[in-house]
């Protein structure tokens, strides 16, 4: 469908009386949308209208709208500021593992930057089910809310009693150390 002089001129003319954009569709014909009207007026920069709906509001009522009633000032609540929860403290790695010595249940928190030399990972004994060693692993899994109720202590309980793979003296030792 195309925009013919003519389709414009009556387009114009609707518009101005106050027609719906569905009811100048629908006169329009041609399988014309009420959104391809809509688009049309707007480039056309026809003017800006009450709403066809609003219209029929006042025909029923018959009466104009009152003045609209000042408007509040809105005063926003402040939030309260979340700190920060302190990092969790790691004890220090006593000599790392370069990537290729890294071995299964080795923990892969990494230090330094990967571009230098002397970059190596913690290298101690990872959790059971996680790639880090416990140290880390509270690092690594500290709640984000208040609402969770689980911490990293918790965490790596419940981790530990829900391995298979762990030995009960393994299982003793990581409930003991939390």
């Amino acid at each position: 469908m195309s925009w013919t002089d003519e389709r414009i001129a009556v387009l114009k003319k609707l518009w101005g009386e106050g027609k719906s954009a569905a009811e100048i569709a629908k006169a329009l014909g041609g399988g014309l949308t009420r959104n391809a009207v809509i688009g049309k007026a707007h480039r056309l920069k026809l003017s800006n209208r009450v709403s066809p709906i609003q219209q029929n509001n006042k025909k029923v009522t018959g009466t104009a709208s009152p003045a609209p009633a000042p408007v509040a000032k809105v005063v926003e609540e402040k939030k309260p500021v979340l700190k920060k929860a302190a990092p969790v403290p790691v004890k220090k790695s006593t000599g790392g593992v370069a990537m290729v010595n890294l071995k299964d249940r080795m923990c892969r928190w990494p230090h330094g930057d990967p571009k230098e030399a002397d970059f190596h990972f913690c290298g101690d004994e990872s959790v059971a089910g996680l790639p880090y060693c416990e140290d880390h692993a509270k690092a690594a899994y500290q709640t984000s809310t208040r609402a969770r109720t689980l911490n990293a202590d918790d965490f790596l309980k419940e981790r530990a009693s829900s391995a298979h793979d762990l030995s009960e003296d393994e299982l003793k030792d990581v409930a003991a150390s939390a």
